[in-house]
């Protein structure tokens, strides 16, 4: 059954009433199934190009800036002729970065017949929501993924035996701090892959909210760019160092290319199943790009001996690859699982086609998208040289990921 979304009544805002808007939980119930709904954005140009909303069961987005002035009172709307164009046999969701200029011009299509929904909170709420996925349940342990969808960003809670571990906490630590204290275990691990470009990382803040030990690699404890050193508390992670988890034990692969420090936990449970959480390194679809760092022709051939020799040799053809990000919602299994077997992997996954070492290297050399330039900052905060405030660090983080090459992203 297709949730109904939800709606409130706004009383006499901005002159109009029953203003109905979507939550971002119902709105991702919406756009996760078959739907005939259209997305109608109205931010301005550079934000709609920089960011959009994106899903394979969502036909069409149609891109629309809009118009206000305020000289004849507050929010009125004087030129938007461009409203005459949308479609009036479809649902239509309006969005736009807060929720407000869309709220009216909802209401504004609602006047004139149409059947408008604001989402609420716009793409500021759209890019906090998070879903919680099951990856396995066995008696002695569980694996969840957690998605924080808009941003295509991925994290994970393992818990086995009342402990529990968090591989790449994102910024929102509440989440994770109720999740862990609702299943009754003890956090015993925060571990990053590696040092995050594109989004700040959670575990330092939850390390000192709870005083579980935060790891990470050394190598990633120096900021590319100002080759300053890490001024936050972290535990270091080496090439072969193991874990015990209650039933699981968690193997430490030092997997450099996207950056020097970059890790995978390998996870084998008490029945010799392997998971293998894999960070920025392969991707459902391409991988790490290399230049985050500034080195990306230095770095390209070793992500080229880290995939083809190292990685590829660390696992199984049955392993179940759990990454770090996606690209699209089109990289979701059936129950919106990102996840694949390695044997499914090595076949689908364009960017793992390649024989010939130079081959490989030219291809993720001619595909690398423009590097966002908040990134340094964002790698900044991530080892403590820099601390933003709530609000400057939702500015640094808005837009999607962008780890991946360019082909990744249809670009």
């Amino acid at each position: 059954m297709i949730p109904q979304p939800d709606s409130s009544t706004n009383g006499n805002r901005n002159g109009h009433v029953d203003i109905e808007e979507i939550s971002v939980e119902g709105f991702y119930s919406r756009i996760s199934q078959q739907n005939d709904i259209l997305i109608l954005d109205v931010r301005n140009d550079s934000e709609f190009e920089s960011w959009k909303i994106q899903s394979p069961f969502t036909p069409e987005t149609m891109h629309i800036p809009y118009t206000i002035f305020a000289e004849d009172g507050p929010y009125a709307l004087l030129e938007l002729p461009q409203l005459t164009v949308v479609p009036q046999d479809r649902e239509i969701f309006v969005v736009c970065a807060q929720g407000d200029a869309s709220d009216l011009i909802a209401a504004i299509l609602r006047e004139e017949g149409w059947n408008a929904l604001n989402l609420s909170g716009g793409m500021i709420a759209w890019g906090n929501h998070y879903v919680k996925r099951l990856v396995v349940e066995r008696e002695s342990f569980q694996i969840y993924q957690i998605d924080r969808v808009a941003r295509g960003c991925l994290s994970y809670i393992l818990i086995s035996d009342g402990k529990a571990a968090i591989i790449d906490p994102l910024r929102h630590s509440k989440l994770y701090n109720e999740f862990i204290n609702e299943s009754g275990a003890d956090l015993a691990l925060l571990l990053d892959t590696h040092a995050h470009a594109d989004h700040i990382s959670g575990g330092p803040a939850i390390s000192k909210q709870t005083g579980s030990p935060y790891f990470l690699h050394p190598y990633d404890g120096i900021h590319p760019f100002d080759l300053l050193p890490a001024v936050i508390d972290y535990e270091v992670l080496a090439d072969g160092q193991r874990f015990v988890l209650g039933e699981l034990t968690i193997d430490v692969l030092h997997t450099p290319g996207h950056t020097l420090g970059q890790v995978n936990f390998i996870v084998t449970d008490a029945d010799s199943e392997t998971y293998a959480f894999t960070g920025d390194n392969v991707f459902i679809q391409s991988f790490g790009r290399p230049d985050l760092g500034g080195q990306g022709e230095a770095w390209a051939p070793i992500v080229y001996e880290t995939i083809y020799h190292k990685f590829k040799n660390a696992i199984t053809d049955n392993t179940l690859i759990l990454p770090g990000h996606h690209s699209t919602f089109a990289e979701a299994d059936s129950s919106g699982l990102i996840a694949r077997r390695a044997d499914d992997l090595w076949r689908e996954n364009v960017g793992l086609q390649f024989d010939d070492r130079a081959a490989f290297i030219n291809y993720v050399l001619s595909h690398l998208p423009q590097m966002p330039e908040q990134y340094v900052e964002i790698k900044r905060v991530n080892i403590g040289l820099s601390q933003p405030d709530e609000a400057e660090a939702s500015e640094l983080e808005l837009g999607k990921n962008i780890c991946a090459l360019s082909d990744a992203y249809g670009l």
